[in-house]
């Protein structure tokens, strides 16, 4: 079974910025980047890297199944 890809805001850990989620090697599809987050399309495994690591705080908002069937019928 495929990792369920989820759409989610990563927010930087004290000594952490968001250039240097920018900068780590997981290949994150970045969609948004703000001065102190990034909102990302990840991989249950590269979020969980990035908690294990403590480099970001993950609020995980939907699948992106479920975020494109709730902007698929507005």
């Amino acid at each position: 079974m495929p990792d369920r890809i989820w759409i989610a805001r990563l927010t930087p850990t004290t000594g952490t910025s968001v250039a240097r989620l920018l900068a780590t090697p997981l290949g994150l599809d970045v969609w948004e980047r703000h001065h102190d987050h990034l909102v990302v399309a990840a991989s249950d495994d590269q979020l969980a890297e990035l908690e294990r690591r403590h480099l970001a705080e993950v609020e995980r908002w939907s699948t992106r199944e479920e975020y494109v069937r709730r902007h698929e019928q507005r």
